[in-house]
């Protein structure tokens, strides 16, 4: 009996914090980002790597939201999968977190070929914050970890190259403004999932994309790639060219013989087969390849210092074991995006399964070409060629069975421009209340009024939807948006006037003061900042009708930029007063634990900010790279830093 891919549902239950309320003030600032090319080290790269690397780098998260309301307490939660099978694999999808392969197990031998994380906790590592660990992830956007990390995905059944079954997911990817899709199918009797990847430029313009599939494997492994040199990338954000295995006199390709957290872009030959693996001292292991299309491979290892073994536990179960990552995307770091022109698209195809070679032997190049004859006989290289054109032909299939719903905001984009996309419709019954606004000003030329007083929805940014709020009258809720879109476009004066224009009418003024506040720190008038602040948080505190999510969302977002604003201009005073007025709840949060100690310290309370230290807390949204404990841990004494506060990813030297 030939058995090609069957999908099913399934609930998991798996120990789950809560993801919490999103920020409902508008990210007019990037998050602290870590990786970015230094201008110093741009003549010493490839002139296509710094010519990339140079392209359409993200400006603002806008139109998107942060993601920061999650905490750390977990309980027992169900989460919906898909699982695809067949008689060699099992592949467990989560579509309403991204839709993440979470496992891939290899049903002959009992193997789980990834690292499947026992648990989900997010924590602040995609470019809008909530980001969990584990599995395979889809990253598109801009350089980071995606802002879908946990969000939901549309999901069908739709027909096989092979006469089986596809999960197709798809999406509108907001930052770029570009919809794409993932192919998912197990052919009969094979080893390997087959993942089909397109995205496409529906665009009069072209389009920065970006596109690194991430595959998080157990670290006790050696990770093969066929290069010889490799760029490395770590904390210090200096990009250099390294050699491959051993740099430093260390082999680099065991992720535990390195002391800190890194990224490894293997300089692949034009002419190489495109693949990575990760093995065991067995030789067992995963191997992922790919079409040419897809031509970087990545090594990102967290070391064994103590600031990457205690993000390990942070993001899993402490004791469940280490992972690192091998990666695949579309430039050869990930620092770059490429070009996509005009009403275009790019597609490729990408193969997960098992390996088995020798993990060592008398040299590198031994090592690797016996691993990619291993790879050949169990996958050649021509017949992945020729699964990415079988599957062309079905990438416009409609789908069938809906088994997952995303967002609405692809079908606010199809009905504003009329696009014909086969294979990944956006329908109108997508469309909920975040769009509603929009569709309206759509449809008549202006933005509603609210019904009743709340903190202001989404903004959208794109120059189409900026034109509209231009032309539509001038209410102050427009004018609110219409400056963040000009914010969005680097037009910050004009930005500045439509938000003033908007307070002399506004009825609620709190979130156009947080913009102008924002505004203000950037052009560096921090007293100004600090006192448009105190009004907004002023006014805020009168204006909320309940403890709710979405206001006590509103009411720590804003506190918190308010005290950090007024610590930084030494208003202790005023800072006390923002303190006192957030909700209990918020105070207890270890964010605000650590802008409590800050507080402390800044009133010359030094003990008691040490006390915060001792009593403990957790950051739940500390940033990937951040140091903020340490910091604030140093200038309270001279005592080593506590291993629970050590977050630090890089040499103390650096």
């Amino acid at each position: 009996m030939v058995i090609v891919t069957t999908i099913r549902r399934e609930v998991l239950t798996l120990p789950a914090a809560q993801l919490g309320p999103d920020n409902p003030l508008p990210p007019l600032r990037l998050l602290h980002e870590a990786h970015r090319v230094e201008d110093r080290d741009l003549p010493e790269l490839p002139r296509d790597m710094a010519r990339q690397a140079c392209y359409e780098p993200l400006r603002s998260l806008l139109p998107v939201r942060v993601r920061d309301g999650y905490g750390r307490a977990r309980e027992p939660r169900r989460v919906d999968a898909l699982v695809l099978e067949n008689d060699r694999l099992r592949a467990t999808v989560l579509p309403g977190l991204g839709g993440r392969v979470a496992s891939l197990l290899h049903r002959p031998t009992g193997r789980e070929l990834l690292y499947r994380n026992p648990v989900f906790q997010p924590a602040n590592f995609a470019l809008n914050g909530a980001w969990f660990s584990g599995g395979i992830e889809w990253n598109i956007g801009a350089t980071g970890h995606t802002t879908l990390s946990c969000a939901p995905l549309h999901a069908a059944r739709v027909p096989a190259p092979d006469g089986g079954e596809m999960l197709r997911l798809w999406e509108w990817e907001r930052l770029r403004d570009l919809p794409f899709q993932i192919d998912l199918w197990l052919p009969a009797h094979s080893d390997f999932l087959h993942v089909g990847v397109r995205v496409r430029n529906p665009h009069e313009r072209p389009a920065p994309v970006y596109w690194w599939s991430n595959i998080a494997v157990p670290e006790e492994r050696r990770v093969l790639a066929p290069a010889v040199e490799a760029w490395h990338f770590g904390y210090e954000q200096r990009l250099r060219r390294v050699p491959v295995p051993s740099y430093q006199g260390v082999d680099r390709t065991y992720p535990l013989n390195s002391p800190y957290a890194a990224d490894y872009f293997y300089e692949l030959p034009e002419d190489r087969r495109r693949w990575i693996a990760a093995l065991d001292d067995r030789g067992h292991g995963l191997v992922q390849t790919s079409t040419d299309v897809l031509r970087g491979r990545k090594l990102f290892l967290w070391g064994t210092g103590g600031g990457g073994r205690r993000w390990q536990d942070w993001l899993t179960e402490p004791g469940t074991g280490g992972y690192c990552e091998i990666q695949a995307g579309l430039a050869r770091t990930q620092l770059e995006h490429v070009r996509l022109e005009a009403e275009s698209e790019v597609s490729w195809l990408e193969a997960y399964g098992p390996l088995d070679a020798a993990p060592e032997g008398p040299s590198w190049a031994a090592v690797v070409d016996g691993a990619e004859a291993r790879l050949q006989a169990a996958l050649p290289r021509a017949d992945v060629d020729a699964a990415h054109a079988a599957w062309m032909p079905h990438a416009d299939a409609e789908p069938g069975e809906i088994l997952a719903t995303g967002s609405g905001w692809g079908a606010l984009e199809v009905l504003r421009a009329d696009l014909k996309l086969p294979g990944t419709p956006f329908g109108a019954g997508t469309l909920g209340e975040a769009q509603e606004p929009w569709l309206h000003l759509l449809r008549s030329g202006a933005l509603p009024e609210p019904r009743r007083v709340r903190p202001p929805g989404e903004t959208l940014v794109a120059p189409h939807w900026r034109d509209m709020l231009e032309t539509a009258p001038a209410s102050p809720l427009t004018e609110y948006h219409l400056g963040v879109a000009q914010w969005h476009a680097g037009d910050l004066a004009q930005a500045v006037r439509s938000w003033e224009r908007a307070l002399e009418l506004a009825p609620s003024l709190w979130p156009l003061l947080r913009c102008l506040a924002v505004a203000d720190r950037e052009a560096g008038q921090h007293e100004r900042a600090a006192d448009r602040y105190t009004d907004a948080f002023d006014d805020l505190c009168h204006e909320r009708r309940d403890d709710g999510e979405r206001w006590t969302a509103a009411t720590a977002a804003l506190g918190r930029e308010a005290i950090e604003t007024l610590l930084a201009v030494r208003r202790t005073e005023q800072a006390r007063a923002v303190w006192e007025r957030l909700h209990p709840a918020t105070r207890v949060r270890g964010r605000f634990r650590l802008l409590e100690a800050q507080l402390l310290l800044a009133e010359g309370r030094r003990e008691e900010a040490r006390d915060v230290f001792r009593a403990g807390f957790e950051v739940a949204d500390l940033r990937e790279g951040a140091e903020a404990v340490g910091l604030l841990w140093a200038r309270l004494t001279d005592e080593p830093l506590p291993a629970h506060y050590d977050f630090r990813m890089r040499p103390p030297e650096s």
